[in-house]
Order: C-alpha cells, then structure tokens, then sequence
C-alpha cells in the first residue's frame, strides 16, 4: 500500500490517480494524518504542495521516522521537504516555473533510469535547492538542460527518491514509467 501525505494541493489527486495504476492507495491530508495506515504502508509519498518545507514540520517527523525503513517518494514539495529535513536549503529562484515544461538530463551513473537520458517534464515551482548539497547517500542524479538546477535525487541506500517536477503532469512524457520503475526499484 502507498499512502500519501497530502500537504493540500490540488494536483495531489493526480498522484493519487498516477500511483494507483501501480497499488492500492490512501491519501491524507497533513492535518490528518492516521499512523495506522502510515506505518502499514509499503511507500510513503510526500505530495505537492504550497509553502515551503519549514510550514510542514509534521512531514519531517515522518520522513525522520520511517527514512530507511520504507521507501519514500517526494514530489515538488515533498523533493524539497527531503533535502530540507537533511539539512538543504531550500531557496526562492529567480525564475518562477509554474505550468513550464522543460528538458532534463540524467547526469548520475548512480541513477535507477539510464545516464544521459533526456526528458520532458512539467515543472510548477518557485523554490529551488541551493547547492552544495551533501547528504549522505544521496546523488543528485537529474538536472535541468538549461539552467542546471536539481531535478531529481536519489539514494538508493535508503529508498528516498524525490522529484522537484511532477510526474502525474500531462507535460510530463511518460511519467507513470518513472513511477513504475521507482516503485519497482
């Protein structure tokens, strides 16, 4: 079973739709959290959402709680609410993407999906991570084409994969086979 932490934005019933072509799924929202299903729970996925990680405290104590025991998903927000809780900054940029479609590169051998691989994702955010990142276990292992900002990180150690674009977006080329093949890894 997946269960989603909904940190209550409207494209999390797109993730809930995407993730149930693979498993049965529960959504809540963050305010309503029921650690009964959380902790029978095979993933854990962080949704999108407004804010900044710093207005989720109670997403850090999970993901804190169940790092390296469950694999955990993060998407836009929930990317950022990773590399907040591992001691990342998480900072405005200059560009707002919102709606954006743009090219990202796998740029990790490290990585579950093929070095060098070129994709076309949907991006709607206005915060970024400020690098140097330096977490252990964790790769930054996709950036945009063109500005090289982080896309993607993984640490396959302990099952933590995190998207700062959306799969679940129609501007997304084949995003359910990134989730398949996270889910599978």
């Amino acid at each position: 079973m997946i269960y989603i932490v909904d940190h209550k934005d409207s494209f999390t019933h797109n993730v809930v739709h995407q993730l149930s072509l693979f498993d049965k799924v529960e959504c809540a929202n963050y305010d309503e959290i029921d650690n009964e299903k959380l902790n029978k729970a095979k993933t854990i996925v962080l949704s999108p959402g407004p804010g900044s990680p710093k207005d989720y405290p109670k997403t850090k104590n999970i993901y804190k709680r169940f790092k390296g025991k469950k694999k955990i998903i993060g998407i836009c927000l929930g990317f950022q609410q990773i590399l907040f809780a591992e001691g990342g900054q998480i900072i405005q940029q200059k560009q707002i993407y919102h709606g954006f479609q743009s090219d990202i590169k796998v740029i990790s051998k490290n990585s579950i999906f093929k070095n060098n691989l070129i994709l076309k994702v949907g991006r709607y955010h206005s915060l970024k991570l400020k690098e140097p990142f330096n977490a252990k276990n964790f790769d930054i292992t996709m950036r945009c084409v063109i500005s090289g900002s982080a896309m993607c990180v993984e640490n396959n150690i302990d099952n933590i994969y995190g998207f700062q674009f959306h799969p679940e977006s129609f501007l997304t080329i084949n995003g359910n086979l990134l989730i398949k093949k996270i889910l599978s890894a």
